[in-house]
């Protein structure tokens, strides 16, 4: 399969190429192809979600198990009537307070979405994405898309278009190309219909966030399916045992008052055995001491926001420049930190 790559310029959609482009695009999903496009997180890989043969081919080019469900991403609120049977008070709430953006919510499926989308489950994963491409794709197909983030499945997810062409490249039809998203990290997903609410996969949109408009709301608690009989369909996007994850090897560190101490002990231990090392080193972390490691400079150790946004990249290029092994201290557990640690916690199981 040839992938044509088109490039879009988000700040120029209104041109006339712009525009050309996006129809392109949004020509493809009605026809039953596939688009890798970007939204505010990552890299999403879309198919028209109602029609089932279109999204078979997600499940193909990523080589996803169909255990593991897909989100559905709408132009607009007025379309929610061919997705979902009803709306709760708190989901309608966290839509006011949080779409369009980075927030997926687990709502009743629709007789019209394929059960595949939802993995055999009753609800379906909805979101509004707030990037000006998405946004404009959307509207150009004129259909709701399923897409998750247009990776192969397992590994790091995709925060610029070349991420996604090294993993996917002859596997779909189309990447639009328009440079780097500006979270880079999925979506937070909540099932607004639990008492209290559940939030499945923490994201950009905080715990804390969440419970403004919804007090009470929990963390999910992950449970480990066995490495036996294999994992059920799972509740919602991002709860799968091992994910994110790059080739390299995953050395974690924890928060703690020798944080540093414990990270140089294993960056020594890394190059004492003769693995290429790398280093995801945030400035004003305290260490200076990288010796032959690669060293992946991850941005301002106090800065969440910018740690999140390059997260996945930094895990990618690690991975390209050979390492076999990445050394990473995990941030503190609050805020954007409480996502960023399950991303990195997911990543580094084997």
């Amino acid at each position: 399969m040839h992938t044509l790559r088109l490039h879009i310029d988000a700040n120029n959609l209104s041109s006339s190429a712009g525009r050309a482009a996006i129809e392109q695009a949004a020509a493809v999903l009605r026809r039953g192809g596939t688009v890798a496009f970007p939204t505010e997180t990552v890299y999403g890989l879309g198919a028209n979600a109602l029609d089932a043969t279109a999204v078979a081919k997600i499940f193909v080019a990523k080589q996803r198990p169909g255990w593991d469900p897909l989100i559905v991403h709408l132009a607009d609120r007025a379309a929610l009537p061919a997705i979902t049977q009803a709306v709760s008070p708190n989901a309608s709430r966290l839509m006011d307070a949080f779409w369009p953006g980075p927030l997926t919510l687990l709502l009743p499926r629709s007789d019209a979405v394929p059960r595949t989308v939802t993995a055999g489950r009753p609800l379906v994963g909805v979101r509004i994405p707030r990037h000006p491409i998405a946004h404009a794709l959307l509207q150009a197909a004129g259909v709701p898309v399923a897409a998750p983030s247009a990776n192969l499945f397992g590994r790091t997810s995709p925060t610029l278009a070349a991420h996604v062409a090294e993993d996917l490249e002859g596997r779909i039809d189309v990447i639009i190309d328009s440079g780097e998203t500006t979270h880079g990290l999925e979506s937070t997903v909540v099932d607004p219909n639990a008492d209290p609410p559940v939030v499945y996969r923490p994201g950009v949109i905080t715990l804390d966030q969440v419970r403004a408009v919804c007090p009470g709301a929990v963390l999910y608690g992950e449970k480990v399916p066995s490495a036996v009989t294999g994992p059920e369909s799972l509740p919602s996007p991002g709860v799968g045992i091992r994910h994110y994850a790059p080739h390299a090897r995953l050395v974690l560190i924890d928060t703690g008052p020798d944080q540093t101490i414990r990270f140089a002990s294993e960056v020594r231990a890394a190059e004492e055995s003769g693995q290429k090392t790398g280093l995801m080193l945030p400035e004003a972390f305290e260490y200076h001491d990288a010796g032959s490691a690669l060293v992946y400079r991850w941005g301002t150790w106090t800065n969440e926001e910018e740690l999140a946004q390059k997260l996945f990249a930094g895990l990618r290029w690690l991975d390209a420049q050979g390492a076999m092994l990445i050394v990473c201290p995990l941030p503190e557990a609050k805020g954007i930190g409480v996502a960023m640690r399950d991303r990195l916690q997911k990543a580094a199981r084997r």
